[in-house]
């Protein structure tokens, strides 16, 4: 059973558990061409992580050729750290780091708050309303415009387009023209912050130094594009999962409502449960690496499911059962070792405003449709519903 057929896209957790048994590494076919091997037990998705013979660099593989995309709009996409290895990628994530700062992401919470408590307003009063189109999605997407500086007039367009390019051919639109507008647009801003330099961090990534290193145009571009995907997805399938979860045990939710101090952990346990990341960015191996007595051969592409991995009973008592108090909880949600996700702590900061908001003004808040029949969005590496229609009143 292909752990990213129809079957697992609704009930993965079985799925990945027989894997997990049956061996440390599958070869699995990813398209009619090429196959790839995937991680699934926590030990040694850990240990792919963070070791240095699978390259984060897929320059030449078929998941870089083809799709029709031209060489420089995928240059000004994929010149970020997640494409990188050491040296170029300890460089970046140095330039980036020094700006993109747990003060700045602390600074950040008023306007979460502000931004979480307006969409909350918007639903107040009304029946049924989606909770993934009207509050998982705008949320983190405002807060990326907020975070960059982007200006109100141009926020609508930097929306749509930005909704074209992460739903892809689930939606209306054209990818590619999305994203070769959005290039267009950010050059311009970032033209914009060279020239008038304001608080927001796309000023401080155009003006960030050391030692005389500054991040390229492409760099700076293929960044936005980074916070835009892997920023804002995320912290969607955090929200949206996270609910659902709750939904489905509604003697938790009720335990949340009534001790707040439980929210923070709780978020821990919806990353663990449920991953918002179903698989880790691809992977090449450039040499042979062994997984427990199971070789992957060099120029094999390596996935790491995230996924599987949190459920592994190896390191977690009793995985199948969510629980918000679960302690060391040492999930794998975030990624492990130098790729570990430099967003994180935003993603928990929204995470954080998003339960509260939900908790306080919706104490009756119920699904619309049994919870089975709900559709999570295919795909190989993200894990989130396409909608999640809800009572609020």
């Amino acid at each position: 059973m292909h752990p990213f057929g129809p079957e697992a896209t609704s009930a993965p957790h079985p799925i990945y558990a027989r894997l997990r048994e049956e061996a440390p590494a599958h070869e699995i076919p990813l398209a009619e061409n090429f196959t790839a091997w995937l991680i699934t037990r926590y030990d040694d998705a850990r240990r792919a992580l963070n070791d240095p013979r699978l390259s984060k660099n897929m320059a030449g593989t078929p998941i870089r050729s083809g799709g029709g995309w031209p060489d420089e709009l995928r240059a000004a996409m994929d010149s970020h750290m997640l494409s990188n290895d050491p040296p170029e990628h300890t460089r970046l994530r140095r330039l980036v780091s020094s700006v993109f700062t747990a003060r700045r992401i602390a600074d950040l919470r008023p306007d979460v708050q502000r931004i979480s408590d307006e969409l909350l307003d918007g639903l107040t009063g009304r029946d049924e309303v989606d909770l993934i189109g009207e509050y998982a999605f705008p949320l983190p997407l405002q807060v990326i415009c907020e975070l960059l500086g982007v200006p109100m007039d141009d926020r609508d367009s930097f929306r749509e387009w930005s909704n074209t390019i992460i739903a892809g051919a689930l939606v209306q639109g054209d990818p590619l023209a999305a994203a070769t507008a959005m290039n267009a647009y950010v050059r311009s801003l970032v033209e914009r912050k060279r020239a008038e330099p304001d608080d927001a961090l796309l000023s401080a990534l155009v003006t960030a130094a050391d030692e005389g290193d500054r991040l390229t145009e492409n760099e700076l571009t293929s960044l936005v594009f980074l916070l835009l995907i892997a920023g804002h997805e995320t912290t969607v399938n955090l929200i949206g999962n996270g609910v659902f979860v709750l939904l489905n045990h509604p003697e938790q939710l009720a335990r949340l409502r009534a001790d707040r101090k439980l929210v923070s952990p709780a978020i821990e346990e919806f990353l663990r449960y449920e991953s918002p990341v179903k698989t880790a960015t691809f992977r090449l191996a450039t040499e042979p690496v062994e997984f427990d007595g199971v070789t992957v051969p060099a120029g094999a592409i390596v996935m790491v499911s995230l996924l599987s991995a949190n459920h592994d009973p190896q390191v977690f008592a009793d995985p199948e059962r969510f629980d918000p108090a679960r302690t060391d909880n040492q999930h794998l949600a975030f990624g492990h070792g130098i790729h570990y996700c430099l967003g994180a702590p935003l993603a928990r900061l929204e995470g954080e405003i998003a339960f509260n908001g939900l908790l306080d003004r919706f104490p009756k808040l119920r699904a619309t449709q049994p919870l089975d029949e709900l559709i999570w969005r295919p795909g190989a590496l993200l894990r989130g519903l396409d909608r999640l229609p809800v009572m609020v009143n």
